[in-house]
């Protein structure tokens, strides 16, 4: 059986004037359609470089990255990314915002009534719908990255590219939209990869966490199957054994990490 997504024998090297690194070598991984994968890592072990060549964003130096066995080498809509920052227009209200990408993807697929409901049923579905005419400015930051999801999602993506994606937001903020974003995936079963730093956040959200090895030349170290049956109650699993022995497995690998670099110092 064909691999949804498979990053086969991965490589990236960025070369400045004569001064050659290689941030990433033989990344082996296949993921399934539908599954929540996160990856975590010390800072500088090329995690966003890993999306990014996902997401066709960056040029993949050995190996191939192939989604339903066809070869990713540019951007494109079956791939959407959200990142850390919103990156939404400030001039454009959300509505407009969001009907910036569905009128590039679906323009000569959906009439315009048909755009406007589809962008509306994203909107609705990150709980967004009654601010449809404000601007960035004038909503909060969760609230703009809520409508970064949104306009990533209403463009239909096989796989759904999260970059740190509430790294930015105060606790309870980032708290309700993970709690969403659980939603959202049990709603839609939409295949997500998501960079993050946060282990909590990690074994909550994720059916399995690639674990990166330090940079340079970093590869993937351990991966974890998360077993927690869905949907997934934050408050319960915090005395959860599988929770906690899923906890453990991640912490005990970062610290290790961790005690090699400064071991290296």
């Amino acid at each position: 059986m064909t691999a949804y997504l498979k990053l086969d024998h991965i490589g990236k090297t960025f070369t400045r004037g004569s001064a050659s690194t290689e941030v990433l070598r033989d990344i082996r991984l296949t993921i399934d359609k539908g599954e929540y994968v996160s990856i975590i890592g010390h800072s500088g072990c090329g995690k966003s470089t890993l999306l990014n060549l996902v997401a066709g964003l960056t040029e993949v130096s050995q190996g191939a990255v192939l989604l339903e066995n066809q070869e990713v080498n540019a951007p494109g809509p079956d791939r959407a990314v959200v990142f850390q920052n919103h990156s939404l227009l400030p001039w454009l209200t959300v509505y407009e915002n969001v009907n910036l990408a569905v009128s590039k993807v679906f323009s000569g697929r959906k009439t315009r009534a048909e755009r406007h409901d589809w962008i509306m049923e994203n909107l609705t579905l990150v709980q967004m719908a009654h601010a449809r005419d404000k601007r960035p400015s004038e909503i909060s930051g969760g609230m703009k990255q809520r409508v970064g999801i949104a306009r990533a999602l209403a463009m239909e993506p096989k796989i759904l590219l999260l970059d740190e994606p509430f790294g930015a937001l105060d606790a309870l903020t980032r708290a309700h939209l993970q709690d969403q974003m659980m939603e959202i995936h049990a709603r839609l079963g939409n295949t997500i990869i998501m960079i993050t730093h946060d282990v909590d956040e990690a074994v909550l959200l994720s059916d399995r966490i690639v674990m990166m090895t330090n940079g340079p030349t970093a590869t993937i170290g351990e991966v974890l199957d998360v077993p927690l049956e869905r949907p997934r109650n934050r408050i319960a699993l915090a005395s959860d054994r599988t929770y906690l022995r899923c906890r453990e497995a991640v912490l005990k690998f970062l610290y290790e990490r961790h005690r090699f670099v400064e071991a290296a110092e």
